[in-house]
């Protein structure tokens, strides 16, 4: 067995000890299938043959008790391999049906990490036992890329907490540490994590086997799983029931609502819940293989796994970070500007433990900026998730100032001032006037060129950037920008401060807007430009259906009207003093026209939405914004193209600028752009990012539609060159 050992200890109990050869990991693939059916038909053998074995204890070799499914051979499962994951999966469960069904007493021993198939493993013992420690992950989270629980993992959280409790945890994924598994029910007992855990682990367990009656099986009620008792009921009762039969109803939509109908997982897996809760354990059991097996062979998982997991994962464990130089967290940052951006990363440093120094042109700016630091922290101890104690520790972390001498110390800084590059030149030149030799300068830049701005820093090669994204302690992403003259050092510590924030880095290389910012612009100018050829409502609910986040119109509104405008200026005039001119974009016309109207957002009240302004929600309480009737004089004729075509211009456009962004080396890996897409600029999550996107529909069909759009709706549409060398060579992103 190159899985599981199968051992027998002086009390005659049989300890399944899970222990992949040549791994760190236990995973649960084809081989573990194969050993499991093995053990299985061992274990009951062994039970029938000697009924001194007093019971089973599973547990694990590794730090971790079980690491999950093999998502490479999930991820490369076909519709043609359809009937091999269905085989496997039932395979698995009657393995693990035999395991809890043999009339002994079974403990599953959890001294690490038990997420997807490993927590499936641990429900089908009858007793599970975990080691006391918050930062021990449990729990499904098979949703968040595209599958749902196939080793019964549905079928019996169902049976377990019943249909409404079982909720969070298989619709979302929802992760919970020991202590809360016993709370919910799902761990029996908890274990010190002092002194050798393993041995007490298996100490308690071997106690409670050791106790339990002979007596066993179904009749008895003993040492076998409650839903294989005569008389027993699914916890909060079964959808015929009057109270879930009121609630159950309006589900689907709800889930509908969160995933816009682009993400089918959550729908298979709400439909294994519902459809399993209302037949035996077996047939139940069969509906989850084959929902997982429709789930797994289809591509939408296949773009999450991509993306979620594999280039993720690969971000997360430093591939973009120079490898030749030691890791080093910053131990003082200072933060120039304590308007919303800098005050967000002045709280995100002082949240991890990083003392901060926030500096304005005023000390009364300054202690507004901390304030905000202040209000978050305030909401947390409302809701019992820090003492007043703790938050004041973190509060005293941040010192503000007007004065640049107190930057004096600080290894890293960060320039969070108003995108205008003579003010940015200004506060890097007296900032850089009390900072040591190597300590680092970075500019929060959305747009602006980090090689142009490098021109005002004394060490061009300790200058880089670091875009963060609004709201900064709620937006995971962080896109690093590396100039010309960006050193190896500096990208280094940028990346390691990023990692310590608790953020996602991408690296990039400099050009104007970068990447986010750059195919971010491509969608707000599209959905202005359709406005010629849709109705506003049209654009917006295309946008919905396809899966973003935010509509066009909506974000541009938040973003304001005068922002886009001020870009496409600055633009204008750094491509005229290089000897270049801008291309023209028919949402240019639109934007001005739409300003010279006084429509500028909505912090105005009025942008391509009307808003209620706040003297205004007392009236109109709900302050409800709608879509503007000045939009009509764009469309006059009240042209309607197909929904198809909007929806495909808002996502081809985005990924044919990413391309473009690959093309000219502005992007370094493709995880770099799937991950900046989704997790920045609200790319939708189904198709796992622009490169992504373009993988799965097919490079050769891709560049057919975009050859339509361009020719239908303009050159902005037209194909990189790239990617007809692609095709032509057979690569993909």
């Amino acid at each position: 067995m190159t899985n599981i050992k199968y051992q027998k200890d002086s009390d005659n109990i049989i300890h399944l000890i899970l222990d992949r050869e040549n791994a760190s990991a236990n995973l649960m693939d084809m081989a573990f299938t194969e050993d499991l059916a093995a053990i299985s038909e061992r274990l009951l053998t062994e039970i029938e043959s000697s009924p001194a074995v007093s019971g089973v204890i599973i547990r694990s070799a590794k730090s971790s008790f079980f690491a999950g499914g093999d998502l490479k051979m999930l991820s490369d499962a076909g519709p043609g391999q359809a009937t091999d994951i269905f085989a496997m999966v039932e395979s698995l469960k009657a393995s693990m049906r035999k395991i809890e069904s043999c009339g002994k007493p079974v403990v599953g021993c959890i001294g690490g990490a038990a997420m997807g198939g490993g927590w499936e493993l641990a429900l089908a013992c009858h007793r599970r036992l975990a080691v006391n420690l918050d930062n021990i992950k449990l729990g499904l989270p098979e949703v968040t890329l595209g599958l749902l629980p196939g080793a019964g993992g549905v079928t019996r959280m169902v049976r377990l907490l019943g249909l409404e409790k079982a909720m969070p945890y298989l619709l979302q994924g929802k992760l919970f540490n020991p202590g809360k598994g016993r709370e919910l029910g799902l761990i029996d007992d908890l274990v010190s994590s002092e002194g050798d855990v393993e041995a007490n682990l298996i100490e308690r367990a071997s106690q409670w086997i050791k106790a339990r009656p002979d007596l066993s099986g179904p009749e008895s009620g003993i040492n076998c799983q409650p839903w294989d008792i005569k008389g027993y009921k699914i916890p909060g009762g079964t959808p015929k029931d009057k109270k879930l039969a009121a609630t159950l109803p309006v589900t689907p939509a709800i889930v509908r609502r969160s995933t816009q109908g682009t993400l089918p997982a959550p729908e298979r897996v709400l439909a294994t819940m519902v459809e399993g809760a209302q037949v035996d354990f077996d047939s139940a059991c069969r509906i989850e293989s084959r929902y997982f097996t429709e789930l797994t062979t289809g591509q939408i998982s296949k773009n999450l796994i991509n993306t979620f997991w594999f280039q993720l994962n690969e971000i997360k464990g430093g591939t973009n970070r120079p490898k030749d130089i030691g890791k080093k967290k910053p131990g003082k940052v200072g933060v120039l500007g304590a308007g919303m951006m800098g005050a967000g990363i002045a709280y995100s440093c002082a949240i991890k433990g990083i003392g901060v120094v926030l500096k304005d042109v005023s000390l009364a700016q300054a202690e507004q900026g901390k304030d905000y630091s202040r209000k978050l922290l305030d909401k947390q101890i409302a809701r019992g998730r820090m003492t007043p104690v703790e938050a004041q520790a973190i509060l005293a972390l941040i010192q503000p100032s007007q004065d640049a001498g107190d930057l004096s110390g600080c290894e890293f800084v960060i320039e969070a001032v108003y995108e205008d590059r003579e003010l940015k030149a200004r506060v890097t030149d007296e900032c850089e006037q009390v900072l040591a030799e190597d300590a680092v300068f970075a500019s929060n830049t959305s747009t602006l060129p980090i090689t142009g701005l490098a021109q005002a820093s004394r060490r061009p090669e300790n200058f880089i950037g670091m875009h963060f994204f609004s709201p900064v302690d709620k937006m995971a992403l962080v896109e690093i920008i590396c100039g010309e003259q960006t050193s190896d050092k500096a990208l280094a510590l940028c990346y390691d401060l990023s990692i310590a924030l608790g953020k996602t880095p991408i690296v990039v290389n400099d050009s104007r807007g970068f990447y986010t910012s750059r195919v971010f612009a491509t969608y707000v100018k599209e959905g202005i430009a359709l406005l010629e050829d849709a109705a506003g409502a049209s654009i917006e609910n295309a946008a919905y259906l396809s899966g973003f986040p935010v509509g066009p119109l909506a974000v541009t509104d938040e973003v304001t009207l005068t922002l886009i405008d001020k870009i496409a200026v600055q633009t204008e005039k750094d491509l005229s003093m290089a000897g270049k001119q801008a291309q023209i974009h028919p949402a240019d016309a639109i934007l001005k026209t739409m300003l010279t109207l006084g429509r500028s957002g909505k912090a105005s009240g009025a942008g391509f939405y009307d808003y209620a302004l706040p003297e205004e929600k007392v009236e109109n309480k709900k302050g409800k914004k709608r879509l503007s009737p000045e939009l009509a004089q764009f469309n006059p004729d009240n042209n309607s193209i197909p929904l198809e075509d909007i929806k495909d211009r808002l996502l081809f456009i985005m990924a044919l600028e990413t391309a473009r962004c690959v093309e000219e080396g502005v992007l370094r890996s493709s995880g770099d752009g799937n991950i900046g897409a989704v997790f920045g600029i609200g790319y939708p999550k189904w198709t796992g990012g622009t490169l992504q996107f373009i993988n799965q529909y097919g490079l050769e069909a891709f560049i057919s539609r975009a050859d339509e759009l361009c020719r239908l709706y303009g050159k902005r549409f037209q194909v990189p060159a790239s990617l007809r060398d692609m095709l032509a060579t057979g690569q993909q992103f």
